[in-house]
């Protein structure tokens, strides 16, 4: 089946369904593929609440939100195929062109603009060289949610969680309330790497043990799950001999980090950033021309309605790139992340646009009384005061274009600590 359109969308989650609903409304013929049966990637797994309340102005599940975001699109003319698999994406004569297998055989879709909006992945126990034996009972977080929330499955009765990221500390009451034993949470930092109402709301109320500067240092059992060691880490992450203790459990879920699906993107030649997703400029335009990039797939977001927000614009940046909207005047701004940041996004910022830039980064360290400070070499732009900032908490700004990008061929954001 050959199809034709001016923006192609893949990824039904979120930030897919934002982009196609953009895309549509600035006039663009939109296809959106998804792998699942459903719209709302994800979000169909999560069944507890606090989705929704910036994207559509009330509380929702995960399923709620989908269910919410299925009605916008059919709103809209674009064509959603599910149950359909892209497995090539690359550049061709005036676009792109992606084949996806589906029930119908294999589809050949001709594009003029993509949006990439493939969400992101578990880091799996080989991903982090977990020691110790692979017995079954050892399971991502993420993965435990779907066979529990989606298949009903009871995956043991006395759990532990190795990581303290939101999937896992979410798991942690998830597992709690269908009776499962949850005998504690580990992190390997010395502070939770998840949001601090999670950790309330999920571990304190209900008396789950944190424990922090700690790692799993092996794990026992042949056919199945029988026992974990736990052990304290010293301020270089290494075990600390004599630390060691025994834990007897038949479930670990490890919530030890998620990154962006890329591999299409490598494929298609797009370059990739420190975020590990697509190195993108305040368009979220990828270094292919065309071929832009939203949600969890650019980077993992705290929230879905941000993945929604941040796939409607990329949605309408290339339905304007494939109406020929769009112009490339005068020089981009490098961005880069210095000091303790991990990555800042976008990595350009054009010196024409909307009259305010989203800057987003997330920092390595936990930061307390500090200062954000955007400068050019000994130049100072902008600074911004904070009380703190966290690992945990991806952190957003909105700066003026023109005090960015007046004289500058690049700045450099990074985290001072007021003392």
């Amino acid at each position: 089946m050959n199809l034709v359109c001016d923006v192609l969308v893949i990824g039904g989650g979120a930030a897919g369904v934002g982009a196609a609903v953009s895309a549509s409304k600035k006039g663009a013929k939109v296809i959106l593929l998804d792998r699942l049966e459903r719209i709302g990637g994800i979000l169909n797994q999560c069944i507890h609440s606090g989705f929704g309340v910036k994207a559509f102005g009330s509380e929702l599940t995960g399923p709620g939100f989908a269910m919410a975001l299925q009605r916008q699109l059919s709103q809209t003319s674009a064509t959603a195929y599910l149950s359909t698999f892209v497995y090539s994406l690359s550049p061709s004569e005036g676009g792109f062109l992606a084949l996806a297998s589906s029930r119908e055989g294999i589809k050949a879709i001709k594009a003029k603009s993509v949006v990439y909006a493939t969400g992101c992945l578990e880091r799996s126990p080989g991903a982090i060289g977990l020691p110790g034996t692979r017995p079954s009972g050892v399971c991502p977080a993420g993965l435990a949610q779907l066979y529990i929330n989606q298949g009903g499955y009871k995956l043991g009765s006395r759990a532990f969680i190795l990581g303290s990221g939101d999937i896992g500390l979410i798991m942690a009451r998830r597992l709690t309330l269908e009776g499962i034993k949850v005998l504690g949470v580990a992190e390997i930092e010395p502070y939770s790497n998840g949001l601090a109402r999670n950790k309330a709301q999920c571990l304190d109320d209900f008396q789950i043990p944190l424990y922090l500067s700690h790692t799993v240092t092996k794990v026992n059992g042949a056919d199945s799950l029988e026992s974990i060691v736990l052990s304290r880490v010293d301020g270089e992450k290494r075990p600390i001999p004599g630390s060691e203790k025994t834990i007897q459990c038949d479930l670990l879920l490890l919530s030890v980090g998620l990154l962006p699906n890329v591999g299409l993107l490598k494929n298609s030649g797009a370059k990739i950033g420190p975020s590990r997703g697509a190195k993108v400029d305040d368009r979220l335009c990828s270094s292919v021309k065309g071929l832009y990039s939203a949600g969890n797939a650019l980077e993992v977001h705290d929230l879905a309605d941000e993945a929604y927000f941040e796939g409607f614009e990329a949605g309408q940046r290339a339905a304007e790139h494939a109406l020929g909207l769009l112009s490339d005047e005068g020089e981009p701004t490098e961005v880069r992340a210095g000091g303790s940041l991990g990555y800042a996004i976008p990595s350009y910022i054009w010196p024409n646009g909307d009259e305010k830039v989203a800057i987003k980064f997330r920092a390595k360290r936990p930061h307390s009384k500090c200062q954000i400070v955007i400068k050019d070499g000994d130049c100072l732009i902008k600074t911004i005061k904070k009380d703190s900032i966290f690992p945990s908490e991806l952190q957003i700004l909105n700066i003026a274009r023109n005090i960015l990008t007046n004289n500058h061929k690049s700045i450099e954001i990074l985290i001072e600590d007021i003392l």
